[in-house]
């Protein structure tokens, strides 16, 4: 039987969203600030630290992963659970966001994998991106976005490429109607900027990676379009509390035949 994640038990749609953290002072940033305008309250977890994940969506809108400097490949039991929890909103056709470290869990999840650049590179900083056909159907794009990782992915069959770029070819894609992964932080506010640059200096002397002068010198360019993507994305992909997005308005037909 099918759980239509947008109904809770008194015919209303869930106003929370569930938000997947790594770190103990990790924030949702500005994904976080943008939902709560929507009308949405975070269900903030952090299951490296023992927090429990939901066996539903049936109570939450939908669900946010966001990145960590942990891998996909670790062999942690945190991450494992992560991973195969991410069948759970996939099942129910319910709203999906994975970021970075955790658009990667959603690619392991459907048999895709996760593996460092083939030189060693990595992208911290601004970098370009382009979309697809299919990508340039939904909204328009940033020409470059915010990055802060050394591991990229491939995609199985079943995944929609929307977004590409040089060094990671595979920056942002679609599973069925409402999940998505994204390689990229629109969440990043300029808080986040000033510790990430100090407390992961070190990530800077990495091959390809820009030092700081540069990640500041890119968001005074960058930022303001990406900000306009992210709103622009969660029109498309989780709408308001009072107005879900069209696109996700029910669970599509695969969920529902994959249930009965």
């Amino acid at each position: 039987m099918t759980v239509m994640h947008r109904i809770d038990g008194r015919g209303e749609r869930p106003q929370r969203v569930l938000i997947v953290l790594h770190q103990e002072n990790s924030t949702p940033g500005r994904v976080g600030q943008s939902l709560v305008r929507r009308g949405f309250t975070l269900d903030i977890r952090r299951p490296r630290f023992g927090d429990p994940l939901p066996t539903t969506m049936a109570e939450h809108a939908g669900a946010v992963i966001f990145g960590g400097p942990m891998s996909a490949n670790d062999t942690d039991a945190f991450v494992h659970r992560e991973i195969d929890w991410t069948g759970v909103p996939l099942s129910e056709g319910a709203p999906f966001l994975g970021i970075c470290l955790g658009a990667q869990m959603l690619v392991r999840h459907i048999g895709g994998k996760v593996e460092p650049h083939t030189e060693s590179c990595a992208e911290i900083g601004y970098y370009p991106i382009r979309p697809t056909e299919a990508g340039k159907a939904l909204f328009s794009w940033p020409k470059k976005v915010y990055q802060w990782h050394r591991e990229g992915f491939d995609l199985p069959r079943e995944a929609t490429l929307l977004a590409e770029g040089d060094l990671f070819p595979n920056q942002a894609f679609r599973v069925g109607a409402a999940a998505y992964g994204i390689q990229f932080h629109p969440e990043l506010t300029l808080a986040m900027m000033h510790r990430w640059t100090v407390k992961g200096a070190e990530r800077m002397k990495l091959p390809c990676a820009q030092n700081r002068n540069d990640h500041f010198a890119g968001r005074a360019v960058y930022d303001a379009p990406l900000r306009a993507w992210l709103e622009k994305f969660l029109d498309l992909w989780i709408g308001r509390a009072d107005a879900p997005a069209p696109a996700t308005a029910k669970a599509p037909a695969s969920a529902k035949a994959s249930a009965e």
